[in-house]
């Protein structure tokens, strides 16, 4: 599965799903405990899963602690102006676009210019 793909949608959902997953092949090692080979690759198995659902349970936690943080920024009376539902979402959204965008570089200052041309030469 592309790492992509698993991080959208919903990762707390899928850190869950893998969880599970990982529980599921631990029970199915422990009875399979006589065969070595097939205990080994069911405890491999159990392993990767239940480490991927604890990241994913961790980038859930973190992505969320950011929206929080991000929504904090927006100014009550923002949210407030947005009667419906959608027109709030429209409002974070558009606070998030300004957050991540970038500042320009400023302007770089004649003496800048002149230095640049002198090393150039």
């Amino acid at each position: 599965m592309a790492l992509q793909r698993l991080l959208s949608g919903n990762p707390s959902r899928n850190a869950k799903l893998y969880l599970a997953i990982g529980g599921l092949s631990l029970v199915k090692a422990i009875a399979v405990r006589n065969d070595r080979e097939r205990f080994r690759r069911e405890l491999v198995d159990a392993g990767m899963f239940i480490g991927a659902g604890l990241l994913l349970r961790q980038y859930s936690q973190l992505k969320e602690q950011k929206r929080k943080e991000i929504e904090s920024q927006i100014p009550d009376w923002a949210v407030g102006i947005a009667e419906s539902e959608s027109a709030k979402q429209g409002i974070r959204a558009a606070a998030n676009r300004l957050q991540n965008r970038s500042e320009p570089e400023p302007e770089p200052t004649l003496r800048d210019r002149a230095l640049g041309f002198v090393s150039s030469q």
